[in-house]
């Protein structure tokens, strides 16, 4: 069975609602196992064959848990080349932080869907679908990869 993470960081719930979507969306498969968490350890990574990154955009930085973790990937020697994944989150002002998400998964030698999607503020119903469909299509990527 293949495996999706939904891994997010939300304060005010915004971009926790993106997650939500988005595993709704990859849920469209029952072989495709997906899990949505704000917590994962480093070592627990290889263990998914999508992995999908949600963080908002504080002080025009990501979380320091997230650094902190991709740093552990890095320090640790993990591999997850090949993987598939995208960012996303909500922002107030300027949304760099799942832009620094997708550089960080560049050099994880990563399959990933570009542009990052940014919800500015609280995610719409338009948001919330175009979240959906990006699970549709992780999903979809995977099935047609066995």
């Amino acid at each position: 069975m293949k495996k999706i993470l939904v891994l997010y960081y939300s304060r005010t719930g915004n971009t926790e609602k993106m997650a939500q979507a988005i595993a709704k969306g990859a849920q469209i498969n029952q072989n495709i196992q997906v899990d949505v968490t704000f917590h994962i350890e480093p070592q627990e990574l290889s263990t998914f064959d999508a992995i999908v990154v949600g963080t908002p955009t504080y002080n025009h930085e990501l979380p320091i848990d997230f650094k902190k973790l991709f740093e552990k990937v890095t320090a640790l020697g993990i591999r997850l080349k090949g993987k598939v994944g995208s960012p996303f989150g909500s922002y107030g002002w300027s949304g760099e932080a799942p832009k620094a998400v997708l550089e960080i998964m560049k050099k994880f030698e990563r399959e990933f869907i570009e542009p990052p999607l940014l919800a500015n503020y609280v995610p719409d119903q338009k948001m919330l679908e175009v979240c959906r469909d990006l699970g549709k299509r992780i999903s979809e990527n995977l099935m047609s990869t066995t």
